[in-house]
């Protein structure tokens, strides 16, 4: 019998450069997935993609696979990091995924609204290439401290935003690496918003906030005191529980992979901690299968 509480599976991001080595460490603690991410300085051009695609087979088997993979810089003022982006859309079948996620740019001397040129010059091509290859393309929501008006690395940061991406680009490959703790730090409720766009979301990252609503009331967002942290799942706001219903409401299909290294608590030595109980969390969220008994079945009529 099919489990499908386990369609939606539990992992964790892996930094590309090194993969084996660290998944050879973290396994044990039960990842069933992995998101494997290149950026700043490390691309996927530097690494045999199909022979380092082998070498996870090889050492995750039936225990884990890989959800997704990512290139995080900005390919809206970077042609090599473009470059990158079509190296990991060719690349994906060896690695078992249909999803190629990341950060779809920004040019910081153009507002959100006035990217239209420069979206159509990058992203058609590159998702018109992922869609011949069935690849998905779901970039992140984080604004990377970016604004409205002078965004850095990403455009891809609000739903504003991703009205106008979606509209652009017009193909039904693209959509989003969601999660709750961007929104909740640009003070949105994550849940309308997960209800409204859910069909559009590939890969979830696992990354929760804590929002101190009385930093707020007293001092407002401007006044450089923390009104906001990023936490691992289970030490946050968000309700996972729901998170995942609303996901599973729409058919989602695919992973939840832990974006850790964030948490101000459960870091350093604590971060394989935070992480774990994470996965744990999120596994009990998720809620354990319970099959229904074929005569209660029958005698309910169904």
């Amino acid at each position: 019998m099919t489990n499908p509480v386990d369609t939606i599976r539990i992992g964790t991001l892996v930094s590309g450069a090194g993969a084996p080595d660290y998944i050879r460490q973290i396994l044990d603690h039960g990842f069933e997935t992995f998101e494997l991410t290149w950026g700043w300085g490390k691309n996927p051009q530097q690494q045999d993609l199909p022979a380092l695609a082998a070498e996870l087979r090889a050492l995750m088997g039936q225990r884990a696979g890989i959800a997704a993979i990512g290139m995080y810089g900005n390919p809206i003022t970077s042609a090599d990091d473009a470059k990158q982006w079509e190296i990991l859309i060719d690349n994906a079948h060896h690695f078992g995924t249909d999803v190629v996620t990341g950060f779809a740019g920004a040019n910081p001397e153009l507002a959100i609204d006035k990217h239209q040129e420069e979206v159509k010059r990058v992203w058609i091509p590159l998702a018109e290439r992922a869609k011949a290859k069935g690849v998905r393309i779901a970039w992140e929501n984080c604004p990377m401290g970016g604004t409205w008006g002078s965004p850095r690395y990403n455009i891809a940061t609000n739903d504003t935003a991703w009205d106008l991406l979606f509209a652009w680009i017009g193909l039904d490959n693209v959509g989003l690496e969601w999660e709750p703790c961007h929104q909740m730090c640009q003070l949105i409720d994550p849940m309308p918003q997960l209800r409204q766009y859910a069909k559009r979301i590939f890969h979830v990252h696992g990354k929760d906030a804590s929002v101190y609503r009385d930093v707020i009331s007293r001092h407002g967002i401007l006044s450089g005191r923390e009104f906001c942290h990023h936490r691992t799942p289970g030490f946050g706001d968000s309700n996972w529980t729901d998170i995942i219903s609303e996901l599973r409401r729409v058919g989602f299909h695919g992973a939840i992979d832990i974006e850790g290294w964030h948490d101000p608590i459960y870091r350093g030595e604590l971060e394989m901690t935070g992480q774990v109980h994470a996965l744990n969390y999120l596994k009990r969220c998720r809620t354990t299968f319970v099959a229904n008994p074929t005569e209660a079945k029958k005698q309910a009529g169904y």
